[in-house]
């Protein structure tokens, strides 16, 4: 489990391909600095399983899901990633709860440079937009956003300088794919009153 406060902009070292999986080697140092092997790290919104951890590196391997569903698949060497090490009970939960698990491809659409802000346009896959709502959270790149504008298949979020600074959004262009995910507490209530829908509908005919 992550917050989406991501903590260090990380960059690809090595991307190899083996067959339909992938194996990444990224250059960091805040995040390996407790980091151990077999630990989850949170690599631009995707939760992956640390190995050969390494003062200014560490590995990751990726599955073809992962590689299917996510950007990752895309990531050359020199690419910059968001880096998030999992929650403790002991930190501060400054974004939403972030499980690394992306419901879909998103595409930037354009940036607003407000001076000391920037307005991100993101479209979104029609199958995610149920999720999404006015003032609601979102993870993109696995970064904590509040969703500030929402239309049928886009959302606009608003950046401030921090962010801006310490993570890839600065480094995408228009057209680019970010990962998506929806928050979690949506698809939960989703599913209970799906589940509730059709007790009820089991009572009823019985």
């Amino acid at each position: 489990m992550f917050t989406g406060i991501v903590e260090e902009l990380g960059r690809v070292r090595e991307f190899t391909r083996c067959g339909e999986n992938g194996r990444l080697v990224i250059e960091a140092r805040t995040v390996t600095e407790d980091l151990r092997e077999g630990e989850s790290v949170c690599v631009s919104g995707v939760c992956l399983t640390a190995f050969d951890v390494r003062a200014d590196s560490f590995a990751a391997d990726c599955s073809r899901e992962t590689l299917q569903r996510t950007t990752l698949g895309g990531l050359r060497r020199g690419s910059f990633v968001n880096l998030e090490r999992a929650v403790t009970l002991a930190t501060r939960l400054g974004g939403h709860l972030v499980q690394g698990h992306v419901d879909g491809r998103g595409r930037l659409l354009r940036v607003e440079s407000h001076g000391e802000s920037w307005t991100v346009r993101i479209g979104y896959p029609p199958e995610l937009g149920r999720y999404l709502v006015f003032k609601g959270s979102i993870a993109v790149e696995g970064i904590s956003l509040t969703i500030a504008a929402l239309a049928d298949d886009h959302f606009e979020v608003a950046v401030i300088p921090k962010t801006w600074e310490l993570t890839n959004l600065r480094h995408l262009q228009p057209g680019d794919e970010v990962n998506l995910e929806v928050d979690i507490i949506a698809k939960y209530v989703e599913r209970l009153l799906t589940v509730g829908r059709g007790e009820l509908s089991r009572n009823a005919s019985g």
